[in-house]
């Protein structure tokens, strides 16, 4: 068993108590990890419009889809060097789609991954190695493990 922190951290400041309880209140925050690093955390503007939020914050749709991306990625490399693939680059552009779920509330319904990868050296893997590569980190994912959410993996080929 493990155990991960992560702290939120929020105050009022200087917005009056009227304001705040009248709903006009900052949504900037402050996350907080295990490891010491900081990241400025917001409600999405898309939710709660500018002042109240602030668009250059990393909201919690955005950690979402980031953490789902990242697992995904973590696994991908694990599972290349286990089978002698050498990976140079990775990268995903990860989207998000939220809309109201089969229960009429409003959810994450679909994450999808975009992974391109680079890779070098003598033995390179073909695109069905690569798809299996990234079904194999896809049923190993922590956090896909975790979700209900549909996540699907439509790698990126040069071809």
């Amino acid at each position: 068993m493990s155990t991960y922190i992560a702290e939120t951290l929020w105050a009022r400041g200087e917005t009056s108590r009227e304001e705040f309880l009248a709903n006009r209140y900052s949504r900037r925050h402050l996350l907080r990890f295990d490891g010491g690093v900081e990241v400025p955390g917001s409600s999405s503007p898309s939710v709660v419009p500018l002042p109240f939020s602030e668009a250059r914050a990393v909201d919690p749709e955005e950690a979402f889809v980031s953490a789902l991306s990242s697992c995904h990625m973590l696994w991908f490399l694990s599972l290349a060097a286990a089978h002698g693939f050498c990976v140079d680059r990775y990268v995903d552009a990860a989207t998000g789609v939220m809309k109201k779920n089969k229960s009429g509330r409003l959810a994450m319904t679909l994450v999808t991954l975009h992974p391109k990868v680079d890779f070098s050296g003598e033995q390179r893997p073909s695109r069905a190695e690569v798809e299996q590569l990234h079904h194999e980190a896809h049923e190993a994912c922590f956090i896909a493990n975790s979700v209900k959410t549909e996540v699907r993996c439509e790698a990126v080929f040069a071809d």
